[in-house]
């Protein structure tokens, strides 16, 4: 029985989504899903479809890193309190094997690292070879925070975009291709999951006081997340604006820049290290 079609984005997600010279931030919809027309339901048949396909580009990356090659992926999620991306991780990377896949969520640096440079406790937790890494939050936190609440001086937080640059370009050049993606959500969206999570006892542990707090800095925090876009999007490590009030949109398009990425590695089968003619002879021996 031939399967149902399955709607496809009409154009490609990376160059819709990708942060190039003049991007505005404020000028994004943030309840918009460019480039898939479909609604929720078709998003969940296009995430439900796709999962084997990146399970099995994840299969191959990781097998193909144990013939020597040294690709892999890093996936970068910054995003407002709420913004989803605990879901992307359950529901997008959640289709790789758990062996292929390294995750990070970043918190408050501890005493050791505090002792250290901002990016040390980021080059700790990189992935290794064959591997999809995910990074909740992550390094941009120096830059975002730090400047909205004045952590480190205007100074400090200038060269650190520089320091990120050349960074990103060292990990580049080790083979990880980065997917860095903002997701992009709305105050009042936000307001409504925060609500959510008052109002259904299964959702208290999710909700944490601090996030009203900073929500009462939205303004300086989208000011943030612009510069932060326009110093940092490069053409070895571009940022993906991603609109994010729907939540089914963000993860169909967030699979499908992870996707891109595995299918430009292009990782292939290792071939056998053995004779297999000889090895079948030895098992029916056996």
């Amino acid at each position: 029985m031939d399967e149902p079609d399955v709607p496809e984005f009409s154009r490609n997600p990376s160059e819709l989504l990708r942060v190039g010279p003049g991007f505005d931030l404020a000028g994004v919809d943030t309840g918009s899903t460019p480039g898939f027309a479909g609604g929720k339901a078709e998003g969940k048949d296009l995430l439900k479809a796709s999962d084997r396909r990146l399970s099995e580009l994840q299969e191959r990356l990781f097998a193909q890193s144990r013939g020597g090659a040294r690709d892999a992926v890093l996936l970068v999620l910054q995003g407002m309190d709420t913004s989803g991306k605990g879901g992307i991780v359950r529901h997008v990377v959640g289709a790789a094997d758990p062996q292929g896949v390294s995750h990070h969520a970043f918190k408050a640096p501890t005493p050791e690292e505090l002792a250290h440079d901002f990016l040390w406790r980021v080059e700790r937790e990189l992935p290794g070879p064959g591997l999809i890494g995910v990074f909740d939050r992550s390094h941009y936190e120096d830059v975002l925070i730090h400047r909205v609440h004045g952590l480190s001086s205007r100074e400090v937080v200038e060269a650190r975009y520089g320091q990120i640059i050349d960074f990103e370009s060292s990990v580049a050049g080790r083979g990880i291709r980065l997917v860095k993606v903002m997701l992009h959500l709305g105050k009042d969206e936000q307001g409504k999951r925060l609500l959510e999570r008052l109002d259904r006892a299964d959702k208290y542990w999710k909700y944490d006081p601090g996030d009203v707090d900073e929500r009462r800095f939205w303004d300086e925090y989208q000011q943030a997340y612009q510069v932060m876009l326009d110093r940092t999007s490069t053409a070895e490590a571009p940022w993906f604006v991603v609109p994010a009030d729907n939540k089914w949109y963000a993860r169909i398009a967030v699979q499908e820049l992870l996707l891109q990425a595995l299918e430009a590695i292009d990782p292939q089968w290792p071939p056998a290290h053995f004779d297999v003619a000889a090895e079948k002879a030895r098992l029916a021996d056996s």
